[in-house]
Formats: C-alpha cells, structure tokens, sequence
C-alpha cells in the first residue's frame, strides 16, 4: 500500500513538474522565411495581395485542391478575406488587416477546425539587386495546450517553416513562368499616319542599345513635361541604320506630338515622318523577345513578296508603360517596317 502512495505521489510530483515545464515555455512565437525572386515588387506585392492568386502558390491548399474556398466580395486589400473547409485542411480563414502598397501586407489567420488558434501573418516586399526579397513571417501566443502540443509535436515554426518555403519557392516559379508568356502576331499591311515627334539620336554597338536607349528616352519624356509639350501617342524607337557586319546602329528616341515644336535644347530636335505604307507586327511580352519578332516580320516580308523600302522608317513603338504594366507578359510593342 505505502509502495502505491509512493508511486502516485511520484506521478503526481512529476506531472506537477511537466506542467510547470510546459508553462514556463515562452508565451510568444514569431519566425520568418525569405527568397529573393527575379521579378518586379509591385507584381509579387499585387499576386501576394489578392486572395484569388493563394491557391497557385499556396502549400497547403497544394495538399487539398479539393477544398472549398469561399472569398469576399473584395479580394485584395484591406479588408479582403477568404474561408476554406476541407478533410485535410480543417476549417479556418484568412483576413487582410492593412496594407503598404509594394511593401508590406498584415494579416490575420484564424483555424476553426481541428483546434481553435490565431495567428498574425505578416509579409515584406524589398527591391534588391537581383529582383525583390520577400519575407513571409508568423507570428503569435502560445496557450497552455499549444505549448503542450509543440513539446511533443515540435515547435510551430518546424512545423509552418518548411510550408513556408515551399510557398515562396511556388510563388517564384509561377510569377516567373508568367513573365515569360508572350505572343507575336503579324497584323499585315497597314498605313502608318507619321506625324511629328520630339527625339534625340545616337550610334552605338548592339551590346549598348539597351543602355544607351534607357538613358535617352527618359530625357525626352522629361523635355516635354518640363515645357507642357502633349503627347500625341505612344514613344517609339526610330532606327536609322541596322549594321550587323560593323556591330553598329544608329537610332532615335522619339515622342510623337501633335505639332511642330521649336525646341530650344540642342540635344533635343523636332522631326517629321510622311504617312508610309508598312507591315505592323505586334509583340505581347518581354522586350526579349523583340529580335524574334523583327526576325518574323522579315520573313513575312520575304515570303509574302513584299518589297521593304530601304531607306523608309523602321520603328518599335512601346504601346504600354512598364511602370503600370509590372508584369512584362503584358507589355505591348509594334513594330512598323516600310514596304512598297
């Protein structure tokens, strides 16, 4: 009998002190992950900020596709709020509490179904040299059973860290994957209506275009700003000379307006292009693919009999602004090549 009592009072003091263990445990969690994705902040900010956009990324609706995804009637920004209920996943709901466009996302998550818990849900958008970093983080209290729970079963972070990483990873693939969509279609022959531009010209190799064009066409733009000049369209390239065998081009930065301008700014000249016939060609996508495009509008040319003029207008004209268009799937481009 007195080996019972000892045996209990053993139990009892060793639940006393397992309970005081598990008490003492910290009351708060707070863990992050990160990964620097090549793409522009404003284009993952937007994907991370719309609920619609969670069940391409999201790790755990990935584990039950299936599940049942009710969402606002708003699905992005403050405010905005989305419900799931599964076999696997349990029931519970995510709400978006505040926002810092392109930079910062809180928001609350709440588990119904097994266990009741909350957690907030933070996210941190940070232009780097190599695209954005961004930071996904959970935070929270830790209750009696929930301390309970993670001494045996882990730590919340354990558990919700690898999750994390394969959110972020899923959220690379798919923002870069979408990048890459772009499409080239030839429109035929149309008449192109000239008109007068402002512009500045240079020559440089191929491996400078880029650069050089960057540098130019900003200033531009800021020449008619700076004298309330109006745009009358879209800026365009104007390529003057394409010389592959001394790896040399010659062009201009151009913004079309709606009459002659008497510029006061040597670097800065007025021009005017006669209206031509030629054959328009229309990149959707990346500038990258832009020599593809010029390569299938000469084809065209060629195999359509067509007789490009040789000293009349080639142009790139930048239809959309990357500026409000982040996702270069979405950029559009028109090429004007002259033709008989």
């Amino acid at each position: 009998m007195k080996s019972l009592k000892y045996i209990l009072l053993l139990l009892l003091i060793l639940i006393i002190g397992f309970s005081v263990y598990v008490a003492v445990q910290p009351n708060d969690y707070k863990f992050s992950r990160s990964r620097t994705i090549e793409a522009p902040v404003s284009l993952l900010y937007n994907k991370v900020n719309d609920f619609k956009e969670w069940p391409e990324f999201s790790p755990w609706i990935e584990q039950e596709k299936d599940a049942k995804l009710t969402y606002s009637e708003n699905t992005s920004g403050e405010g905005a709020s989305y419900s799931w209920n599964g076999e696997i996943l349990g029931e519970g709901s995510m709400t978006t509490l505040d926002t810092e466009k392109n930079k910062a996302i809180n928001q609350k998550i709440e588990f119904i179904k097994p266990f009741e818990a909350q957690s907030n849900i933070n996210w941190y958008f940070e232009p780097t040299e190599k695209g954005t970093k961004v930071t996904w983080e959970m935070e929270g209290k830790q209750d009696f059973m929930t301390k309970l729970y993670t001494t045996f079963a882990g730590s919340i972070e354990s558990g919700t860290g690898p999750d994390f990483e394969r959110g972020l990873f899923k959220l690379d693939s798919i923002t870069n994957a979408e990048m890459k969509v772009y499409s080239i279609n030839i429109d035929g022959v149309t008449q192109h209506s000239g008109g007068y531009y402002l512009y500045n010209t240079t020559s440089c190799k191929f491996s400078e275009f880029e650069t050089k064009m960057k540098e130019m066409m900003p200033k531009v733009g800021a020449y008619a700003m700076t004298n309330n000049i109006t745009m009358a369209g879209s800026p365009f390239v104007l390529y003057h000379k394409w010389d592959e065998e001394n790896n040399a081009v010659i062009f201009s930065c151009c913004i079309p307006t709606n009459s002659r301008v008497i510029t006061e700014d040597s670097d800065i000249l007025t021009g005017k292009l006669d209206s031509f016939n030629a054959l328009k060609t229309t990149l959707k996508g990346n500038y990258d693919n832009l020599e593809e495009a010029w390569n299938k509008s000469m084809e065209y040319i060629n195999t359509n009999n067509l007789v490009m003029l040789e000293a009349g207008p080639m142009l790139e004209t930048y239809v959309t602004d990357p500026m409000n268009h982040p996702n270069p799937a979405d950029w559009i481009t028109e090429i004007y090549i002259a033709v008989e």
